[in-house]
């Protein structure tokens, strides 16, 4: 069973992207594991495309690990396994920071560097917060959310 996470991308007031991310928390480890994402690319409000969309077991892809349970500085895995389509990993880079945004101010977060072999060069910043989530993803920074009771 999956938790489904949708992140809308706008450019200039214009729709350009809505995926539909698939995670899963092992109770044993803690670990929250990638298993893909549902893709669609906008232009002039139409989808155009489904580019970067991947799914565990399907042609070669395997989940991934978004965030271990346990946090340690230096750490490195495999975010995406999808070959040809997604390869991001992740590299630790810095714990217990503090974080300010537009949905508000958070405490003991992490720091992470991702980067892939697709696209060589690049590095992309991420900051996640305990109880949260993703707060900060490059440039974006996190406006507002809505968390749900779960049972477990």
């Amino acid at each position: 069973v999956t938790r489904v996470v949708e992140e809308r991308e706008w450019v200039d007031d214009e729709l350009v992207e809505v995926s539909r991310n698939f995670f899963a928390r092992c109770k044993e480890t803690n670990d929250i594991f990638y298993f893909g994402e549902t893709v669609d690319i906008y232009e002039d409000g139409q989808i155009v495309s489904h580019d970067g969309a991947w799914l565990a077991g399907k042609q070669g892809a395997l989940p991934g690990v978004i965030m271990p349970g346990r946090f340690m500085v230096g750490s490195r895995y495999y975010q995406e396994i999808a070959p040809g389509v997604a390869l991001d990993r992740a590299e630790h880079k810095t714990m217990g920071m503090e974080i300010d945004v537009p949905a508000g101010s958070f405490e003991d977060c992490v720091e992470i560097i991702e980067t892939t072999p697709l696209e060589p060069g690049h590095e992309s910043r991420k900051v996640y917060c305990e109880g949260i989530g993703l707060v900060i993803d490059g440039a974006a920074e996190l406006a507002e959310f809505d968390i749900e009771d779960e049972d477990d």
